[in-house]
């Protein structure tokens, strides 16, 4: 590690750190500097989130010293942390929906006077850190009714409110929209002038490109490289994070589309009652749905697998009309989802792997109406191999793995229904571009033998590259339907923001 400057505020020294045989962190290094942001990188088990557990107190390292204006500091709780100045956002936000905006801010640290809580302090003191982060609402707010953008918001006030000097973000805008995207990064670029320095950790190169200052890249637990601000370039990071050149990730190969998987007639969705849908998903096709957060691509997804049932229209499976009044009517006509939200939807994290894998298809687990442990194991042995989900085994709890295993698995428990209509909300949300390469691998293979997959992303790069077909949304309604070969950034955009096709 090369010897620290003036300007180095917060220093990581040969920090180790050790999980029940698996080596998280292994004499990793950095230095943040005075009012920077650095981006630190790195694929799912990279030992991005252990580092930050030991910078906010939350763990203890092996080995290794931290340093904070040179000198050694022992982080012994989050607490700790906090008193120096040093405030972590992490990627699952910590707000209390039941209190409000100003009672957040102030959780557990609440001024008093005259022995009872200072309210009006409160409040004065969070309208002024508020308005520092550009959020026009008032401290009054219960949190249960704010956005998560907003939510986002209000976990930097807090941090700003305890004077920090060091502001760690956890993936800070996998849940936002791009105009929310956009407000963070104003956010972020005050605070850099106002003298906070900021360690944001990212899977979205492009945004780290936009807001990074410098980019240290952790592999395997160890540091990788790291870039200055003019080399910071998206290949040289991905060269970082996976040891190898840059490559194509999005190796779709277009089949012949096969017969009617899904046909959708004047489907009208609850979250849009005024508005109705109609199109086509066929076998061995990867339709891609494209739109802003809140076009309604997640709804009429949930719609499909009978989570909210239609308000009319018809949904035909194989040619067949469905009635889809609950999951378990969209189960068995062949259709899975895979929920954007993995954590809350798509897995019981306190349970293994294996009852994770096995739930959906519980019947077929099933030996004179008992489960077949051994059934179930098998199973777990044959998804474990084939989505090569890396873990210490079947046993191992599912909150526990990375989230590009995570997301491994709620694939897994989907793949042993034997769907034939896929529908994949978000599908490389929150994970390292090595995981994003294997689920690609995989959806080409399922489309290859014959399956239908309708993929919801907000990434553009995912929507050109995997889709045959793109449907784009916007306020409830597909706003316009591309072939391949017409696939284009600007005409999607436009579409998705209310132009027509003939205007995008």
């Amino acid at each position: 590690m090369p010897p620290a400057t003036e300007s180095c505020l917060l220093e990581v020294c040969d920090a180790s750190k050790r999980y029940l045989g698996v080596q998280a962190l292994d004499r990793a290094s950095l230095q943040l500097r005075h009012a920077e942001v650095l981006a630190v990188i790195g694929e799912n088990g990279a030992g991005k989130s252990t580092l930050i557990k030991i910078l906010s107190g939350v763990e203890q390292p092996d080995g290794g010293e931290i340093r904070l204006d040179g000198t050694p500091v022992r982080m012994e709780s989050a607490k700790t942390a906090v008193q120096l100045g040093i405030a972590t956002i992490f990627q699952e936000l910590s707000l209390c929906d039941n209190l409000d905006i100003g009672a957040n801010i102030f959780l557990g640290r609440e001024p008093h006077r005259a022995g009872f809580v200072d309210r009006d302090r409160i409040r004065r003191e969070s309208q002024a850190v508020l308005r520092r982060v550009g959020l026009n609402l008032s401290p009054a707010v219960r949190v249960g009714a704010l956005s998560t953008g907003q939510r986002q918001m209000v976990e930097i006030a807090r941090a700003l409110s305890v004077k920090a000097r060091v502001l760690i973000m956890d993936e800070p805008s996998s849940s936002l929209s791009q105009v929310e995207t956009e407000q963070l990064f104003r956010v972020v670029r005050e605070l850099k002038a106002g003298g906070v320095s900021i360690l944001y950790v990212s899977h979205r190169l492009g945004e780290v490109k936009a807001i990074a200052d410098r980019v240290v890249a952790l592999r395997d637990g160890k540091n990788a490289g790291e870039l200055a601000r003019e080399e910071i370039e998206h290949d040289r990071m991905v060269r970082l994070m996976v040891g190898r050149d840059a490559m194509q990730f999005y190796r779709h190969e277009p089949h012949p589309p096969g017969e009617l998987a899904l046909q959708v007639d004047n489907l009208r969705v609850p979250a849009f009652p005024g508005t109705s849908l109609s199109f086509v998903v066929r076998t061995g096709e990867i339709v891609g749905l494209a739109g802003l957060v809140g076009s309604g691509r997640t709804e009429l997804l949930r719609t499909l697998f009978g989570v909210t049932p239609p308000l009319a229209g018809t949904i035909r499976v194989a040619g067949q009309p469905i009635r889809m009044s609950s999951p378990q009517t969209a189960i068995a006509a062949g259709i899975s989802l895979v929920p954007e939200d993995r954590q809350h939807l798509g897995l019981i994290l306190r349970m293994a792997i294996r009852e994770n894998l096995s739930l959906p298809s519980l019947r077929r687990q099933q030996h004179a109406g008992l489960l077949d442990r051994s059934r179930e194991k098998a199973l777990a042995a044959e998804m474990l191999g084939r989505l090569a989900i890396k873990a210490t085994g079947d046993r191992q709890i599912a909150e526990t793995l990375s989230g590009g295993n995570q997301q491994k698995v709620v694939l897994g428990k989907w793949l042993a229904t034997e769907p034939r209509l896929f529908l994949l909300d978000e599908p490389t949300r929150g994970i390292d571009v090595g995981a994003k390469e294997e689920i690609y691998r995989l959806m080409e293979e399922l489309a290859r033998r014959g399956a239908a997959i309708l993929m919801a992303s907000s990434d553009m790069e995912e929507i050109l590259g995997m889709s045959d077909r793109v449907l784009v949304m916007h306020e409830g309604c597909i706003a316009g339907e591309l072939a391949r070969n017409e696939l284009d950034e600007e005409v999607i955009m436009g579409l998705a923001t209310g132009q027509s096709l003939a205007e995008a």
